[in-house]
């Protein structure tokens, strides 16, 4: 039988091109209208996705991957990306909602309530992905701390180790996060009218967190959510974020660029889960894909041509960059399963144009070869992912199924 994949969306301004917002079916006039990003979300709903993920920074979006631009012609500015999600979650009913939040410039304690806060709201659908920032501008909106250029480093073994104290951070920031989400117990809410007693107070725990980066007495002052535990995703290139999603995350998102490549990153992350000494649950893996759909595929390349033409020069990304019809898509997605890769965050080049392809035209065609299952079953995220609701730390007799330190 054939193992249906996890699809997911990535959502980002008027989409993944930077000329998309020119398009006669954009609506750059609406990027700060929480009704376009809900109308986003619906779409991707109709479509059965298993989550959704906002991208979010503390600086105005570049063509640089490390530095500003000075380019008027492309979309800058965005809405929080927590807070977006939670004016989504009233507004769908199955779909996850996974917000970007940065770990280094951010307190584990706000970001573990802001994403539990998510979780209730939206009824145990929230996630999060973990970001680190490492760009001298994101540095001085606060002020707080210095970086060492990176540019005036020369090879990449050099670059990973210039990277890794702020991904040892982000680890510590999961790790608190994490112990705050159990600090209440599931059950320490008593609500209980003739005693007057709310809560039991044995049941909500200091986390006592010490560590390099932080130090986090606890609990929370959030409730264990329907979760227990909510996503946690990373996005990883290369080898640090590798580690840091092998410590910390449930789902780590890679960006292959075909499937001996997949099979290879497969490889690499199991070979950090090794190293960091990950216990329970593998992580899944998923790729990545930027992509544009058309009815046929000179349509989607002529299309791309047209956007490319727009902004100046050919398109180019971190990911895999895909113009093709949904047949072609569904080829490639099932290849690259057979190397290995257990699901897809899909990048839509145009929004709405490219959302709606996929929820319209790829998700039937993976149907019909039964990569995609019929509609949304029961349960919470992290259930329909296949992880499960683990227990509390801190509970006085719990699973034995953990979450990942």
């Amino acid at each position: 039988m054939t193992e249906h994949l996890h699809l997911a969306v990535a959502l980002d301004g008027a989409g993944w091109h930077p000329a998309a917002w020119r398009l006669p079916d954009a609506r750059p006039g609406d990027l700060f209208d929480a009704a376009y990003w809900v109308d986003l979300a619906q779409a991707a709903e109709r479509g059965g996705l298993d989550l959704l993920t906002i991208e979010d920074a503390f600086t105005l979006q570049s063509d640089h991957p490390f530095r500003p631009d000075d380019r008027t012609d492309q979309v800058r500015g965005r809405l929080d990306a927590a807070l977006v999600a939670t004016r989504i979650a009233p507004a769908t009913t199955h779909i996850g909602l996974v917000p970007t939040v940065t770990t280094t410039h951010t307190e584990p304690f706000h970001v573990a309530t802001k994403v539990a806060s998510l979780d209730w709201v939206s009824g145990g659908r929230a996630g999060w992905r973990v970001q680190v920032l490492r760009q001298q501008a994101e540095v001085d909106q606060f002020g707080r701390r210095v970086l060492l250029d990176r540019s005036q480093v020369a090879s990449p073994e050099d670059r990973q180790a210039l990277s890794r104290p702020l991904f040892d951070e982000a680890a510590d920031a999961v790790e608190v996060s994490r112990r705050l989400w159990d600090s209440w117990e599931d059950d320490a809410e008593i609500r209980d009218r003739p005693t007057g007693r709310f809560i039991d107070r044995e049941k909500l725990h200091h986390i006592d967190f010490e560590g390099e980066h932080f130090s986090v007495r606890g609990p929370s002052i959030t409730p264990r959510s329907p979760q227990g535990q909510p996503l946690v995703v990373v996005l990883a290139h290369h080898v640090v974020p590798y580690e840091l999603a092998a410590r910390s995350a449930d789902v780590v998102f890679t960006t292959p660029h075909d499937a001996a490549g997949a099979a290879a990153i497969v490889a690499e992350v199991r070979a950090a889960e090794e190293r960091v000494g990950r216990e329970g649950r593998p992580l899944l893996v998923h790729a990545d894909l930027l992509v544009l759909l058309e009815a046929d595929r000179g349509r989607a390349e002529a299309a791309r041509a047209e956007l490319d033409e727009l902004d100046g020069r050919a398109w180019r990304s971190d990911a895999e960059i895909v113009a093709t019809d949904p047949e072609g898509l569904a080829d490639l997605l099932a290849d690259w399963q057979a190397a290995g890769i257990e699901g897809f965050r899909l990048r839509p080049a145009r929004l709405p144009t490219d959302l709606d392809a996929i929820a319209d035209a790829l998700v039937p065609v993976l149907r019909a070869r039964g990569l995609r299952p019929a509609g949304y079953g029961p349960g919470t995220l992290r259930e329909r992912l296949g992880l499960g609701r683990p227990p509390s730390r801190y509970a006085a007799d719990p699973h034995p199924e953990r979450t990942p330190a």
